[in-house]
This record gives C-alpha cells, structure tokens and sequence, in this order.
C-alpha cells in the first residue's frame, strides 16, 4: 500500500485519484453510456491519453476498487472495464466540476451541454443518473427514465449543423 502524505479527506481523494488522467477515464467511463475496454478507453479519449499512462492507471483505479476488470464474454482476448459503486457515487463531484468548468473555462458549447443538463437537473437528475449506471456497470434494473439519454439529446442539439 501507498504511503499517504496525510489523512485529510480531501487529499486521500485526490491521492487515490493520482493525476487528472484517472478523473478522465472514470467520465469516459461514465458518460460513455457502457462498459469501456482498453481500446475505446485509448482511442476515443478526446484528450489522446498515450497506451502506457492508460494502462497505468486503469492498474491504479481498479486496484483502489474505482473500477473492476472482466473478461469481455464477446471476445476472448478483450477485458472490459465497469465502475464500481464508490466511482459511481462520484457523479455529483463531477456534475460540479462540470458546471464549474462551463462557468469559468470556456468550454465548448457541445462539450458543456452534458453538464449544462447535469447542472439543469440538480440531484434529482444525478440520483437518477446514479440509477443507470448502476444498471450499465453493476447490473441493477433499468431504471424508469434515461439520465444518459436526457445528456445525448442535449449534446446532439448543441452539435453545429
């Protein structure tokens, strides 16, 4: 086990999180809308995270229990990666990085629209966000509504023409 630098809970999050590549894979995985294997998790990062840093930390997040690893029942020499309950409960910290970076980082306006919803929809809509992923990851029922859904309409509509 790491040694921690202290027992704040702000820095054993940021610790267990090491650098800003794990938070982009744990959206990608969530926003995602399915279960990621290595090769989507490498190609359609926006963000053209390099093979060996994703491997590194796919190792780190599943090793802290953020994601859990499984053979691909499709395809023999494929894993797929799923989120874990505890990486689940993150929805809200990033529906609030989101609408902090809508407001203060000039993001894209097709980019933003996702947490434009998230934001719009407040914890009613990350609970049901929560529900689905549950679902996608964790094989719970389906819940009644699509939150996912709600967040690809909006992106879809915020797409120049």
């Amino acid at each position: 086990m790491r040694t921690r630098r202290s027992a704040c809970p702000i820095n054993l999050t940021l610790e267990t999180f090491g650098d800003r590549w794990s938070l982009i894979i744990l959206r990608d995985a969530m926003f995602g809308g399915r279960r990621r294997s290595f090769r989507s998790l490498l190609t359609e990062s926006l963000e053209g995270i390099a093979s060996n840093i994703l491997s590194d930390r796919l190792q780190r997040l599943t090793a802290s229990g953020l994601l859990t690893r499984a053979a691909d029942p499709c395809h023999k020499q494929r894993v797929v990666y799923s989120l874990s309950e505890s990486a689940i409960q993150l929805v809200p910290l990033m529906a609030f990085m989101g609408s902090w970076g809508t407001r203060h980082a000039s993001p894209s306006i097709e980019l933003s629209a996702r947490a434009r919803v998230l934001e719009d929809g407040g914890p009613k809509l990350w609970a049901e966000f929560m529900d689905e992923l549950r679902h996608i990851h964790l094989g719970s029922p389906a819940p009644a509504t699509s939150a996912l859904a709600k967040m690809q309409a909006a992106y879809q509509a915020a797409m120049p023409a």
